[in-house]
């Protein structure tokens, strides 16, 4: 059975693009950077070419980017960036909002011990805060806003743009989580004005364990890990040359291809959401039109996610119920809470997140899977034989 993968938000497959950069680097440019020799000066080159390339997909200045092992390590050093820089200059106060990836949110929590404010706002029922929101939060005491770019759970773009400019006007740092959206939607570093970005390679085709902090100009890392010089002696290591060079080749050609991809993307995600939405007593859920190209997520009344998810690999569907990152806990996704889906709704969602390498086909095929298990699984459900008895009010209407 062909597999129709459908979890790009969890990883994307290697492009050949970048699987061809890895093997090459992997074959011709094994020395360590760092050595004086000729085999680790080109090394060094191939390294210093791909810094450049991947300022430029992002409109930064290659000083500007610092290389890490994924968007989790790039938020973690953001966020103890901001704890130091805040220390420095006497503020201890930090925002952000309710549905920020656990990455975000779980280091704040370790910063909360260390003694500073951790203030969470409150979302739409989209999955959105305004800038408005942002303003009346800040004040003297605050040392940074982090607020993500675009959801990884139910793709709702965040007005990043808007809520940097408040933090210029008011001095505060500002760092996005932009894991999700790079590759997928433009984005310029320049043009939203942030103090810092993560992104990871995996997210864009890319390989795993390879990902940037940006960091602009007169603002610098704090070190998460000691030991050698590089990265300006705010990362040691030895660098992993091939993968980050297989970054710097995934990055250019998925923002190269944004143009082509986006309008066939979100065609197949208006199709699939109308389908899916065909299905009684089924919601969407983030935002109807200012969302990722390829995300879709809804919650299916009387039915349990996983049993969902089982039955669909089952008919060669890989799809997802919500964040590769939490997918062992038993909890409903803090995202679906935190936009106002009550606990035994949240147990039922799905996410499917699309690629240019899907078609209309699968688009279809998916459709009419998941209205049959969903139709067998509400079958067997005492829930659902309680709501259509009327012993349950639907929550979905």
């Amino acid at each position: 059975m062909n597999k129709i993968y459908v979890d790009n938000a969890a990883t994307t497959k290697m492009s050949k693009t970048a699987i061809n950069a890895m093997l090459m680097h992997l074959e011709e440019d094994y020395g360590n950077p760092s050595s004086l020799h000729m085999v680790g000066q080109l090394a060094n080159e191939s390294m210093v070419k791909a810094r450049e390339q991947i300022a430029a997909c992002i409109g930064a200045d290659p000083k500007e980017i610092f290389f890490t092992s994924g968007g989790s390590e790039s938020d973690n050093q953001a966020l103890l960036t901001a704890f130091e820089w805040g220390k420095r200059n006497g503020k201890k106060h930090i925002i952000s909002q309710k549905t920020e990836h656990h990455a975000i949110l779980h280091t704040l929590k370790k910063l909360e011990k260390q003694g500073f404010e951790i203030e969470l706002l409150d979302v739409d029922g989209e999955g959105n805060v305004t800038s408005e929101q942002v303003r009346s939060a800040i004040h003297e005491d605050t040392a940074l806003v982090t607020i993500m770019a675009a959801n990884n759970e139910i793709g709702t773009q965040l007005p990043i743009k808007e809520i940097a400019a408040v933090c210029k006007e008011k001095g505060v740092l500002f760092h996005t989580d932009a894991v999700q959206a790079v590759g997928h939607i433009p984005i310029n570093v320049k043009e939203i004005g942030c103090d810092m970005l993560s992104l990871s390679a995996h997210k864009f085709h890319g390989p795993k364990g390879t990902g940037v902090l940006y960091v602009r100009k007169g603002l610098m890392p704090s070190c998460l890990i000691e030991g050698g010089a590089q990265e300006r002696g705010r990362r040691a290591g030895t660098e992993n040359v091939a993968g980050i060079c297989s970054m710097a080749a995934a990055i250019k050609e998925a923002v190269d291809k944004i143009p082509e991809n986006t309008p066939k993307l979100i065609d197949m995600r208006n199709r699939l959401i109308n389908g899916l939405l065909e299905i009684p007593h089924t919601i969407l859920n983030g935002a109807k039109s200012n969302r990722l190209p390829g995300n879709v997520n809804v919650c299916f009344e009387g039915i349990e996610g996983e049993s969902l998810l089982l039955l669909l690999d089952a008919k060669g569907i890989c799809a997802s119920s919500g964040s590769a990152c939490t997918s062992g806990s038993l909890d409903p996704s803090h995202v679906l809470l935190a936009i106002g889906r009550p606990h035994e709704v949240a147990h039922g969602s799905l996410r499917l997140t699309l690629s240019e390498e899907n078609t209309v086909e699968q688009i279809d095929y998916i459709i009419k899977s998941t209205k049959e298990v969903v139709e067998y699984l509400r079958k067997m459900s005492p829930i659902w034989q309680d709501l259509q008895e009327g012993k349950r009010k639907y929550v979905i209407q």
